[in-house]
């Protein structure tokens, strides 16, 4: 597997864990305990950290790989979305760690500037490379 397509299936991983969540904030449960959805819930929670881990440093070697310049900027870049990843990791983290998960956590992790800075990351950092 090329390390494009390792990205773009890390960031597949990501955002269809993105839509679920959106799609378990929606219910309005009271928690993650006996229900299918629950159980669904913390994988795509588990996959989507897993994902996130060392994201960015794949993109760093893309881009070396690949001979991208101006190099500074991608690695300035690429820091901020390091940084992004590491925020938006340990709320997910934080989540997983609760006894009970309930719609309104996920619906405040969902709103998380964390989360949404590395999905938006990860949306400039593609184009660029798609557009190059």
């Amino acid at each position: 597997m090329t390390a494009r397509e390792q990205l773009a299936q890390r960031c597949e991983t990501i955002e269809e864990a993105y839509e679920y969540m959106l799609a378990y904030a929606a219910q309005g449960l009271p928690s993650d305990a006996g229900s299918q959805s629950g159980g669904q819930l913390r994988e795509f929670l588990s996959r989507a950290a897993l994902a996130i881990d060392c994201i960015a440093e794949e993109y760093e070697e893309l881009v070396r790989v690949e001979a991208r310049e101006p190099r500074e900027r991608y690695a300035q870049f690429l820091k901020v979305m390091e940084q992004d990843g590491n925020a938006a990791l340990a709320a997910i983290h934080l989540v997983l760690a609760q006894p009970s998960i309930s719609s309104q956590l996920i619906d405040n992790l969902n709103a998380s500037m964390h989360l949404r800075a590395l999905l938006t990351d990860i949306f400039l950092i593609d184009d660029i490379l798609k557009a190059t």
